[in-house]
């Protein structure tokens, strides 16, 4: 029987083929989304086979809606985020309300609801949280300044709590991808991901399913001394 797994953005790309992986593998996978039914609609063939879905309609910016939820949550073995917003564009037009989402969405509301998910952690046996942070969390980037700094935050969240929670057997994690074939690149122009590409010593972008299969690892019985660490997967891009 398969565990119960937490998954904020589960209607994304990189969110969709992890719940795909989870659901193959026989979990419980409660998968969080907001406007994007159609995706979760997807994910109930994969449901059919062996796991057990349950969707969970959320708005990561009402913080009166997380603490309803997490009140009534089914307590899972394992929190994933892989949800988040992008913006572009230079730092001093970036809207007030823009900046707010960014940090609710990326790491204020999935903090406060792991902070309340701990405590049922620590009796599952390898419990673990990951984060699908980002290449710019580490490195930076010109021009999506705030959505850099909240991945880097998100990052520093993991490498603290990865330690504060080692002794209660939880490991806290993350992915830090480079560029992906997602919805938040799609907008890009043939000359743009061309010379993207060029940058990248793989010479692609990731799949998807290539962030999930580093989720599915860091999750894993193969990964049980790994704690507090940031995993990049980005094809030799700023390594």
């Amino acid at each position: 029987m398969g565990k119960i797994a937490l998954v904020l953005g589960s209607s994304g790309g990189i969110g969709f083929e992890i719940c795909k992986k989870l659901l193959q593998t026989d979990h419980t996978v409660l998968a969080q989304y907001y406007s994007n039914k159609d995706a979760i609609n997807g994910l109930s063939q994969f449901a059919s086979q062996q796991g057990h879905l349950v969707p969970l309609k959320l708005d990561l910016t009402d913080g009166a809606a997380v603490d309803q939820v997490v009140t009534n949550l089914l307590q899972p073995d394992m929190i994933i985020h892989a949800g988040g917003q992008h913006f572009e564009g230079l730092f001093e037009d970036t809207p007030d309300h823009v900046i707010e989402n960014l940090w609710n969405v990326h790491l204020y509301q999935p903090a406060r609801m792991i902070r309340r998910l701990i405590p049922g952690m620590r009796h599952k046996d390898g419990a673990s949280i990951v984060f699908v942070s980002s290449i710019w969390g580490e490195a930076g980037a010109s021009y999506e300044v705030m959505y850099s700094a909240v991945k880097g935050a998100q990052i520093s969240f993991v490498k603290a709590l990865g330690k504060e929670l080692a002794p209660n057997g939880i490991r806290v994690n993350a992915v830090a991808p480079g560029a992906v074939s997602t919805t938040m690149t799609a907008h890009y122009d043939a000359k743009v991901r061309r010379d993207l590409e060029g940058e990248i010593p793989a010479g692609r972008f990731a799949r998807p399913e290539e962030i999930a299969d580093a989720v599915m690892f860091l999750t894993g019985k193969q990964s049980t001394y790994i704690n507090g660490h940031v995993l990049s997967v980005n094809g030799g891009w700023y390594s």
